[in-house]
Parts: structure tokens; sequence; C-alpha cells
């Protein structure tokens, strides 16, 4: 897919990975354009099969996503009588993120407060740079609360009483004390983020996608009541013993010392980019 014509957003797609780099001047701001953007993007690597890791990042040094615009907050409706069966534009959004059969990451060096947080709260992992990561909810200060996920994402995610520091405190939160949290998956040095999440992005995207996509829904099913979760688990297991290419990596794991003791030892190694088995 070329992935063209996308205002703000920048694509580059290589070795299963799809780079995308956030460019709305000035501040990043989540407006109209930048919204319906991430939606129509969100649609199209959904569909495509050729990428497995899906990585955000900002040109803007500053500024990852700086917050949803407040004047389209104040055209929504005000008069809504009753609530909806259905997900907002919003919701969907960010869920189709969540969901997507991809591996989602977020490289965070700037500023991301309400609907920002939110979208990376949508997203699989997290990473933020030490110095420039800034994560925030300030919708309740402005008499409001976070409605683009953030009431329902943070407390799954940092627990509910860290959940209710952020949502009411409304303070801002570096990358130190959002790992610490368990906000993000890790706060790293500036020179070592970006570098760090390619080599992520690249050996996640050599395992086989149907492995890949069925894992992550395996891991969301922790959200069920633990039977439910353990049937699900052992569903999706049971259809990737079904793939051929799986059998195929697992012989070729055997035939290469695979349950040895030299190869065990760093059997990280050898799951490595550069080692990982074509089939």
């Amino acid at each position: 897919m070329a992935y063209e014509n996308y205002s703000g957003l920048k694509v580059e797609q290589s070795e299963g990975v799809a780079l995308i780099t956030i460019d709305h001047p000035p501040i990043n701001l989540f407006d109209v354009r930048l919204m319906g953007a991430m939606d129509a993007l969100g649609r199209e690597l959904e569909n495509d099969d050729n990428v497995r890791v899906v990585v955000f990042q900002s040109a803007n040094p500053d500024f990852f996503i700086a917050h949803a615009d407040v004047e389209l907050i104040l055209r929504l409706p005000k008069d809504v009588k009753e609530k909806s069966e259905e997900l907002n534009f919003f919701h969907a959004m960010v869920e189709r993120y969540r969901t997507m059969p991809k591996v989602t990451i977020g490289v965070i060096e700037g500023c991301a407060r309400g609907g920002g947080s939110e979208f990376l709260l949508s997203l699989d992992m997290r990473f933020g740079s030490i110095g420039g990561c800034v994560l925030s909810q300030p919708e309740v200060a402005l008499g409001i609360l976070p409605g683009g996920s953030g009431t329902q994402h943070l407390p799954r995610l940092i627990g509910r009483g860290r959940a209710l520091e952020v949502i009411l405190g409304c303070e801002d939160f570096d990358a130190e004390t959002a790992e610490r949290y368990g906000w993000i998956n890790r706060a790293l040095p500036p020179d070592e983020l970006r570098p760090f999440v390619q080599q992520l992005a690249r050996r996640i995207a050599a395992f086989p996608q149907e492995a890949i996509a069925l894992a992550k829904r395996s891991v969301d099913a922790a959200e069920f009541p633990i039977r439910a979760g353990l049937l699900e688990e052992a569903w999706c297991f049971q259809q990737t013993l079904a793939l051929e290419n799986s059998r195929e990596k697992m012989k070729t794991f055997l035939e290469r010392g695979g349950q040895t003791r030299e190869v065990e030892l760093r059997l990280g190694e050898t799951f490595a980019p550069s080692s990982v088995v074509d089939t």
C-alpha cells in the first residue's frame, strides 16, 4: 500500500514495520484534520498483511500530540438525553488501533496530554524519553473528564488509585514516574529511545504474522474472567498449531540445536531478526 495523502502524518514502511511520524505544526493538535487522518490510516493499516508492527513518533521534539482540540470539544452536542449503544468516532478510532492484529508502539519524546495520552493508551506499548516525555490527563481542570478512553484504560493499566491521582490531579508526569506507575513500558535516555524501539519493532516483525495476531488476541482476553480467558488462550494456541509456517519453524528450531544446553543458554540471540528462520 502507498500510504499517501494523510494530512499531518508521514508513513515509511520497511521489513514489516510501518513507521508513522506525526507532523502537524505547531503543536500536533488533535484536531479534525489529524483525527480524520489517524482514522483513515488505522483502517488501511488494519487490512495490510505486509505490516506486522506499527510505530508512532513525532517530528516535533516538544509534542507527541498536544491534546484534543478544545474548540472542537466545545462544538460537541451538550443536550444528549440517552446513553448511546454505539462507540463514538474517537472511541472507535482508538479501539481500532488497540484491537488490530498488529503490534502498535508509541515513541514519546515530548508532551502527550488529554487526547494525545488517550491515543497512546490505545497502543500496545509506550516508551518515553527521559527529560522529554510528559504525560497528563488535564480534563477535569477544564470541568470535563477524559472522554477519549482515559477513564477506562488508565485504571486497567496503572490501577484505580493511581488513575484517580492522574485524572483528578491534572498534573504532568515525567517518563521515570510514568514507568514506575506502569503507564509506559520503559523510560530511556533520549539517544537510546528510537534505536531501542526500532530494534524491538524489527524483532517482532520478523516473527510469524499469525502468531503475533493470535498472541495479542490471547493477551487481550486477560480482561475476561479467568476461566473464559484460559479457554480463549487454548483456542488461540490451537490455531497456531494448525499453521504450516509455525510447524516448520518449530522443526527448524529443533534441527538447529533447540533444547540443547548450548543453544538454550543464548536463546534470546537465536531469535534476533538476523537469526530468525524465513519460511
